[in-house]
């Protein structure tokens, strides 16, 4: 009876054997090309790092932290980066709490002034203040003033001006919803706006805060351009990794720096997710929402800060518009369009391989990250925890430590991937590896947005996965996946640090461009690339914009 009972259950064991392997390939397919094109890389610069003339050993690490040179170039980037991300956190929290919670007038035209940076390579802020401030800058001859812009003061201008706008877009969205009931309570129990604003406001933004806190940390101490053009003699670790690696093309050092530049980045990056995830809910179905009343002295206040946050980003980014439209700057200051001819090395043709690798990037963006959600989603296993944890991963690397990896793992006529190194498509897919992890969060909280109810009437209805799929999740995403083709194109159209490396002379984007372009000290030639490219994101935006709302879709955030 025994082994009568045991050939029965045999057929079972192995249906659901076969249920659990088949419930796990969505995710080992869709995690395949997260594998190659970040895991792959990561391993090739650890291993490189322990690389030495007699085989593997720490002898690098060694070298690295008994030169004194280095340990002063990390002592720079740290000093850069808590600085530069305290002082951005203020300017945002003061910027947003004016936007979000007060009555002052003109808060969509400020809201519009906050984000214009992140349509400019990240490198705009020290290309404006060199404009302004440089040797010769427009104030600084104007005025004499004799100001000493390049080094670690430049640096953290620069990198305040960079990060602003991401803190804000943080802080925002955590001062948009407050329930009034919470300050009525405190108002009755006697409590003064600013104890409320102690008490109930801080308290309740803390994990926006938190979070906002450690995306500046990230950003600044990754950041690539802005050190470059206005770092002078003050190195910090991203821009000694390019030294290491173009200039002394001693790649052994490189990955080392890159090893030791990812350590604060990953635990920015998870201690960030970490906190974001404690978010708690401040709206319930009893809640009303929190409607900000008139306070002349409040919002006179806060409208003079405004007015100086929003005149310090648009100085820096009007004056590159004005200096792609002078003869000579500084000394023939005469209106020209010469400039917009592009009569330098490879002409135009660099803003035009940065608009093929933003299209193509969109397009492989979109497909990449709604894949590995709707497969973590829909296909839950062991498997589908792994492609969440890989699909996070890009968040922790710096562009520059993945742009390295590329090299060393990609540039071998041995590697099948090496068929599409050194052209625009390896560009692309590096800009959605690099930026993988943030479509991929917006992409899954619009999938756990969507009922399980729609696929159970489906299947009831006779219809299959493919067919629900097609029928009804697209058709509810539609709007969220034109956001996440809209991230994917601005950022690969302003991206510098996760492409620096991969750019051959047949490949240059315009972002490198701007780059090189400013090092030769061609000013006007650089500030016309940027100026092309504002311009191109701007045109994208709207025209994406007027289809939605054609579309009926009028509420969808595009810059996210």
């Amino acid at each position: 009876m025994t082994a009568l009972t045991a050939d029965r259950a045999a057929p079972a064991v192995r249906r659901s054997r076969r249920n659990r392997l088949a419930a796990m390939l969505p995710a080992v397919v869709v995690g395949l090309p997260l594998i190659l094109f970040v895991l792959f890389p990561l391993a090739h610069i650890l291993g490189r790092s322990f690389s030495t003339p007699d085989g593997f050993g720490l002898a690098n690490y060694a070298a690295m932290l008994g030169n004194e040179r280095f340990l002063r170039i990390t002592w720079n980037s740290f000093a850069v980066t808590l600085v530069s991300a305290a002082v951005a956190i203020v300017m945002a929290y003061a910027f947003a709490y004016a936007v979000q919670r007060s009555t002052m007038p003109l808060r969509n035209l400020f809201r519009m002034i906050a984000v214009l940076p992140l349509f400019a390579p990240s490198l705009v802020q020290a290309q404006g203040l060199v404009l302004l401030f440089g040797r010769n800058g427009l104030i600084n001859r104007s005025f004499g003033l004799g100001i000493d812009l390049y080094g670690y003061w430049g640096i953290v201008i620069a990198s305040v001006l960079y990060v602003f706008p991401y803190a804000f877009l943080i802080l925002s969205a955590a001062l948009a919803v407050a329930d009034a009931r919470i300050y009525e309570s405190a108002e009755m129990l006697g409590a003064s706006k600013w104890r409320a604003f102690r008490t109930v406001t801080l308290p309740a933004t803390r994990y926006g805060l938190a979070a906002a806190i450690f995306v500046c940390f990230t950003l600044v101490i990754t950041d690539f351009g802005n050190p470059m053009v206005i770092g002078g003699d003050y190195t910090v670790l991203a821009s000694e990794v390019y030294n290491q690696v173009i200039g002394q093309a001693n790649f052994e050092m490189g990955t080392v720096i890159g090893m030791v530049l990812l350590i604060p980045a990953a635990i920015a990056a998870m201690v960030e997710k970490r906190v974001s995830a404690k978010q708690y809910a401040l709206i319930s179905e009893h809640s009303r929402p929190l409607v900000p009343q008139k306070d002349r002295l409040r919002d006179l206040a806060l409208l003079a800060v405004a007015v100086l946050i929003s005149a310090a980003i648009l100085s820096i980014v009007l004056v590159v518009v004005f200096a792609s439209f002078v003869h000579l700057w500084p000394y023939r200051m005469t209106f020209s369009l010469r400039h917009y001819a592009f009569d330098v090395q490879n002409g135009i043709q660099p803003l035009w391989n940065s608009i093929y690798v933003s299209v193509m990037a969109a397009g492989i963006g979109v497909v990449a990250v709604t894949a590995a959600a709707y497969v973590i989603e829909k296909f839950p296993s062991p498997a589908a925890r792994g492609l969440y944890f890989l699909s996070i991963l890009p968040a922790a690397v710096p562009g520059m430590v993945l742009g390295l990896g590329y090299i060393l793992a990609f540039n071998s006529p041995s590697n099948p991937v090496y068929a599409i190194y050194g052209t625009l498509v390896i560009i692309a897919i590096a800009n959605v590896y690099y930026y993988h992890a943030h479509g991929f969060l917006i992409s899954g909280t619009s999938i756990k947005q969507i009922s399980g109810r729609f696929d159970e009437a489906s299947a009831t209805l006779g219809g299959s996965r493919r067919q629900t799929f097609a029928k009804v999740t697209l058709p509810l995403l539609f709007p969220t996946l034109v956001g996440i083709a809209v991230f994917f194109f601005m950022r690969s159209m302003v991206t510098l640090s996760a492409v620096i490396f991969l750019i051959t002379p047949n490949t240059q984007v315009a972002a490198v461009s701007v780059l090189y372009l400013q090092d030769r000290g061609a000013t006007n030639q650089a500030a016309a690339f940027s100026v092309c490219i504002i311009a191109t994101i701007m045109a994208v935006l709207l025209a994406v914009r007027l289809l939605l709302n054609a579309m009926g879709h009028r509420n969808v955030s595009l810059i996210r």
